[in-house]
């Protein structure tokens, strides 16, 4: 194919991802790695005594233009898959692989980066400079440049079994999800569910031929059923199926977790390292396995109390409902019912006060308000589908342009679940000026029905300022070195971004900005919202204990030797979940074999940090309400400090220079358990 006919290998100001095809992959992806090499080539080649410029700095250019010309292809096939696409990535992802395992075991590159770090220059490079280069030592030592030859062979080729591994992973729970569809012909079955959900099954049965009510396993669909419907046997049988995902059948994953865990370990061993966790744990703020495993052992202790308490109120609750054994399709139900009655709060009067619309206009004010930050949207763009908005975010003192983002915010067939930020390309101090960072969130919230816009429960709501969150710290990042910057943190500091965003959706100063009822436009009445406040620490014992099965979970599989985990897979998962659940039962009803996060996802031996982030969160937030939610001066040292800083120093060190102290573990507790009512900022 032509050049000049395929627009992954043209030069653009705008990702032109309306051009897009499958046909282009593959003769793209071979020529983006062909003329990758050649540079790295030339580079070895070189004569000279190695510069920082022309060693570390060169590197650093070819490997981000191969993730920039890369990039599209990935996150197409996360947002709007096609066969053609699927089978394109899946024929080139063993090259792509390879060239990046390749590039670490480049005996001539690595001996050039290693003489250069014996030169003078290199003694005396800034510490910016210096701690690039420490990471680049560091990150090639960890991906077996010191590797014998053959040590490197079998390196290459576990990593390249690995990333096929993960992406069918990933195929099969899409497929599995897709697969699934249950048409309710009686819409009796159906009592209890919000009758803007049951309009929207019964929109999809009619796109489908079908008298009824269709319900499928995208997780708008999934949640009605599973918190209101008063059928108990619908509950069980959507809850299982959704539960039950790759669990076997044609998309089973049991034999894919069995061999990605096997090929973990043998690369952690191959490398020198005890196990996977240690290995995959190095470079983070808990270092080891050990660290990180002391901490879910920790907070599980601290949690277990609450959790209980829990528990017994969701009995004594059910049994009210008659129901005299909570079953783990019941946990949902119950829980929404018990809120309901205590709080008298019903997410479906909640979400009218949430169209997406303002949710979106009141969050970009809350940006400006407390970053000094202004987001516009752009209009017409090359998208990947109608629903796809585009926007860019500037500083409001000087009208410094940051960045350009997409948002695509609505479940489709060929989407993946759940909710996420992506880096498409990062820009930064360029040249004397500022070269704007892109990106993307996304995420599956409600859909918009007929004429009713997009209606969020405030969970979602959470989710969206969660995803900005993410993409603020991608965006603001002045950092000129593209390895170091934006989200390219350690993995348990990665969050502290997202979730510290998501406090300001509890805030009724910030609430007043983002609520308003889709029809009249009136904020979220204030007793509603007290109302929602007071709940917020509702069953936060069940939450934290279930982080921390994941968490323990995640560990566990990586710790423990694979010939222990896999000789029985799911009866040992189901003994690592009996001490977070309530029985066997619940034990066995669990989500390992979709479980995208540890398995094709990037979390492998770190689910954890989710929570070591809150941990940071709920202590840098208290900062904010100790000085003003909407403080400017507080925004703006949570900017220099943590948000455009990237990796340019220690996490520790950042978050130490915005808080003048070391985290602390009570303020989590606190916002958790109603230890106090204001978070208090120790100083």
């Amino acid at each position: 194919m032509p050049t000049n006919a395929n627009p992954l290998l043209l030069e653009y100001d705008r990702i032109p991802f309306g051009e897009i095809e499958g046909a282009h992959v593959v003769h793209a992806v071979r020529q983006i790695l062909k003329h990758a090499r050649a540079e790295i080539e030339e580079l070895v080649s070189r004569k000279s005594t190695p510069t920082y410029a022309d060693t570390i700095g060169r590197l650093d250019d070819v490997l981000e233009r191969v993730k920039e010309r890369t990039v599209p292809i990935t996150h197409l096939l996360s947002v709007a898959e096609t066969p053609e696409l699927r089978k394109a990535y899946s024929e080139v992802l063993p090259e792509i692989t390879e060239f990046w395992t390749r590039i670490t075991l480049n005996e001539g590159l690595w001996g050039r980066i290693k003489t250069f770090a014996g030169t003078d220059e290199a003694g005396a490079l800034p510490p910016l400079e210096r701690r690039h280069l420490d990471a680049t030592l560091r990150d090639f030592r960890r991906a077996g440049a010191d590797l014998s030859s053959d040590g490197q062979e079998q390196l290459s080729a576990i990593r390249i079994e690995l990333s096929s591994l993960e992406l069918k992973f990933s195929e099969n729970v899409i497929d599995a999800t897709n697969a699934y569809s249950l048409l309710i012909e009686d819409g009796g079955r159906l009592e209890g569910v919000p009758e803007p959900d049951r309009e929207e099954a019964r929109r999809k049965a009619a796109e489908k031929g079908q008298e009824g009510w269709l319900l499928t396993l995208d997780y708008p669909s999934f949640e009605p059923i599973i918190k209101h419907a008063q059928d108990r046997e619908l509950r069980r049988e959507v809850y299982a199926a959704y539960i039950g995902r790759c669990r076997d059948g044609e998309f089973s994953n049991g034999e894919i977790i069995t061999r990605l865990l096997h090929l973990r370990r043998e690369l952690a061993e191959l490398l020198g390292y005890a196990d996977f966790a240690d290995y995959r744990l190095e470079d983070h703020m808990a270092k080891t396995g050990e660290r990180a495993f002391g901490f879910v052992e920790d907070m599980t202790r601290r949690t277990r109390p609450y959790w209980e308490r829990d528990l017994a109120e969701l009995r004594e609750h059910a049994s009210l409902l008659g129901i005299s054994e909570v079953e783990p399709w019941d946990t949902a139900f119950v829980g929404e019912s018990l809120r309901r009655a205590r709080f008298e709060i019903d997410d479906e009067v909640i979400r009218q006060y949430f169209p997406l619309g303002r949710v979106l206009d009141g969050m970009f004010e809350v940006v400006r308000r407390v970053f000094g930050l202004v987001i516009r949207e752009r209009g017409i763009a090359e998208v990947w589908h109608q629903d796809v908005h585009h926007y860019e975010l500037l500083r409001e003192e000087d009208g410094t342009l940051l960045g350009f983002f997409y948002a695509d915010w609505h479940p489709r067939p060929d989407k993946r679940q759940g909710a996420w930020m992506n880096s498409l390309r990062t820009g930064g101090p360029r040249n004397g000026g500022f070269e704007p960072h892109v990106g993307i969130v996304a995420g599956n919230l409600s859909p918009p029905k007929g004429d009713i816009p997009s209606l969020l429960t405030h969970s979602e709501v959470e989710t969206v300022f969660h995803e900005f969150g993410h993409l603020l710290h991608h965006l603001t990042s002045t950092v000129p070195i593209a390895p170091m910057a934006g989200i390219n943190v350690a993995w348990d500091f990665v969050e502290l971004p997202s979730q510290i965003m998501e406090n300001w959706a509890w805030e009724e100063e910030a609430i007043s900005l983002f609520s308003g009822h889709h029809e009249t436009g009136e904020p979220l009445p204030e007793d509603l919202y007290r109302r929602l406040r007071s709940a917020r620490t509702f069953m936060a014992g069940s939450r934290l204990m279930r982080q921390l099965s994941f968490g323990h979970l995640d560990l566990r599989l990586h710790r423990d030797h694979p010939d222990e985990v896999t000789h029985d897979l799911m009866p040992y998962i189901e003994g690592l979940f009996e001490e977070y659940t309530p029985n066997s039962t619940f034990a066995g009803m669990h989500p390992t074999t979709s479980f995208t996060h540890l398995f094709s996802g990037g979390y492998a031996a770190a689910y954890y940090s989710y929570l070591w982030s809150e941990v940071l969160d709920a202590d840098a937030f208290g900062r904010f309400h100790h000085e003003g939610i909407f403080s400017r001066e507080v925004g703006q040292a949570y900017l220099d400090a943590i948000l455009t800083r990237g990796d340019s120093e220690e996490p520790e060190d950042l978050f130490r220079e915005f808080m003048g102290r070391d985290p602390d573990l009570q303020p989590l507790l606190d916002r958790n358990f109603g230890r106090s009512e204001t978070l208090q900022f120790r100083a």
